[in-house]
């Protein structure tokens, strides 16, 4: 009877316990428990009543292994230890780093310092997976690199999601050339030219010269060019050595490239993002050499820069290419098919060229000779300065320094210079300059000219000059263009202009066309338009 009574016990005591233990979850962390429970547990009575504490766990919203975990805790640590919260790391990290790669990572990322070389976790991270291991995350190494205190935080670099590559479908699409300049052991300065290509970053040719000059770039494109066939375009800034179109003249390079159906293209002036790929490449040679010793000679250091770009090319993933090296990126893609040239009219060979001591040898204007672009007539008040003398149409003339701090007032024609007073009285008069850089005075009244002063000719009077047909069809005089005939390019023609009409003839002497004489710069005159130019 009393065993049956104590065994019903027993299972009444088991439900209720069960019970209360299902009204909260039994793996609720310890550490969120607030302190005043956690010391309330910690300083539990021994002596408390039966099914106390499955009371308190309810009422406080904890399971009973929590409440014996923090006693448990009390025991070790002390009432006080109790109440802190402890760590939450877990026992085990089945995906944590080891320890032994970690150690790796720091000393190729060592390595690669010591070489010059990019060190970045992308790069420590290329270069552990090339050599066969499973290396960590960028993150990883990262976080790694940083507490080690290898690397330099830098909060302020923009995010690499902010970048907006561009990139040409296909090898050979578009080459890039540039040059910096470097120094010797003895400190001669050189310039090292490097063409890389637009898609896969491959460096095609590195050459190491006496200085930037159009003679070496045309080598090292020449080089490239043997080497991996000929690109539809090249992109280099507005240096007189690569392309000088913008500055109204073309170059060696560029009559290279057009030979070769080339299109030479260049960036916005003073804007060297646009060959940024270049540019950064420039970066990465520049450490690796500053790791070395420096180059006594040219061909020293053209060996570096060769050995350079054979591990550039095979043996240094580009983060831009996924992971690849430039050459692999470059098979990876048919480079594109080679431009083909458009017909040039030949040169003259120097034979048939008449020497300036024959005979039949005449004197030929200057082709590009510049003009000042004065008005056939104006007016103008200046101020006489203490020598007596004003400045009129790129001249000097004068009047009298018993006048200086005066005001005149200047009128001209298409023959004659007048110079009055502010009152009226006519002062002096003198011929109208024929060309600029020019004194008159009462013992030169014709003119005469001044030394160290330019002698161009006067485009607001009657004058000739001989041009060059543009491939266009165009000729350039009186800072305008003037249409000649598409078919006439690279022909010498004679343009003369009186104070109305400027008129272009071909060599017979055949007048090409007549325009009226612009009044103002950078217009363009054709047959069916005469608009000025948006350009600057």
């Amino acid at each position: 009877m009393v065993l049956s009574h104590y065994i019903v016990h027993s299972l009444s005591h088991d439900i209720v316990g069960i019970s209360l233990c299902a009204a909260f979850p039994s793996g609720m962390d310890s550490n969120t428990v607030p302190a005043d429970v956690r010391w309330a547990i910690a300083n539990w009575p021994e002596d408390a009543e039966r099914g106390e504490v499955s009371r308190f766990c309810q009422r406080q919203g904890i399971s009973r292994s929590v409440f014996y975990k923090i006693r448990r805790q009390a025991r070790e640590l002390g009432p006080v230890g109790a109440t802190e919260p402890g760590s939450r790391r877990p026992l085990k990290s089945p995906r944590r780093a080891d320890p032994k790669v970690i150690e790796h990572a720091l000393a190729v990322r060592a390595w690669l310092v010591e070489q010059g070389l990019d060190a970045g976790p992308l790069s420590v991270h290329a270069k552990m997976k090339r050599q066969g291991l499973n290396p960590p995350s960028r993150a990883t190494l990262a976080r790694v690199f940083a507490a080690a205190g290898v690397s330099r935080p830098e909060p302020r670099k923009r995010p690499r999601a902010a970048n907006r590559r561009f990139v040409y479908p296909a090898p050979n699409c578009c080459w890039q050339i540039d040059a910096f300049a470097w120094s010797l052991a003895d400190g001669t300065a050189v310039a090292i030219h490097q063409v890389i290509d637009d898609h896969s970053r491959l460096a095609l040719a590195t050459l190491v010269a006496e200085g930037e000059t159009a003679k070496a770039a045309v080598k090292v494109v020449s080089t490239a060019v043997r080497r991996w066939g000929v690109p539809q375009r090249l992109l280099s800034d507005n240096g007189l050595a690569f392309n000088p179109t913008r500055r109204g003249f073309t170059g060696k390079l560029v009559d290279y490239l057009i030979d070769l159906g080339v299109k030479p293209i260049t960036g916005k002036p003073d804007k060297p993002t646009t060959q940024g790929k270049n540019e950064r490449f420039h970066q990465t040679l520049q450490k690796w050499l500053n790791a070395r010793p420096p180059a006594r000679t040219i061909s020293a250091l053209q060996t570096l820069v060769n050995e350079f770009d054979a591990y550039y090319d095979h043996e240094r993933v580009h983060q831009a290419l996924d992971g690849k090296t430039p050459m692999e990126a470059w098979q990876a893609t048919d480079p594109a098919p080679a431009p083909t040239p458009e017909p040039r009219l030949p040169q003259m060979p120097p034979s048939a060229r008449l020497t300036a001591n024959s005979a039949e040898a005449e004197p030929q204007p200057k082709s590009r000779a510049p003009l000042a672009l004065h008005p056939s007539v104006g007016i103008i008040d200046l101020k006489v300065k203490q020598n007596g003398q004003v400045k009129v149409l790129s001249c000097l003339l004068y009047v009298a320094t018993s006048r200086a701090g005066q005001t005149v007032h200047v009128i001209w024609n298409e023959t004659t210079v007048e110079i009055f007073a502010d009152d009226g009285e006519h002062i002096i008069s003198y011929p109208r300059p024929a060309t600029t850089g020019l004194y008159y005075g009462p013992r030169t009244p014709a003119g005469t000219p001044m030394k160290g002063a330019g002698h161009n000719p006067s485009a607001g009077s009657t004058g000739t000059a001989t041009r060059t047909v543009s491939k266009g069809g165009y000729i350039g005089v009186h800072a305008n263009k003037f249409y000649a005939g598409y078919k006439r390019q690279t022909e010498q023609v004679t343009i003369s202009w009186d104070t109305t009409v400027v008129t272009p003839t071909d060599a017979d002497g055949t007048t090409i066309a007549q325009y009226a004489k612009p009044d103002h710069r950078r217009g363009w005159h054709g047959p069916h338009r005469q608009v000025r130019s948006t350009k600057s």
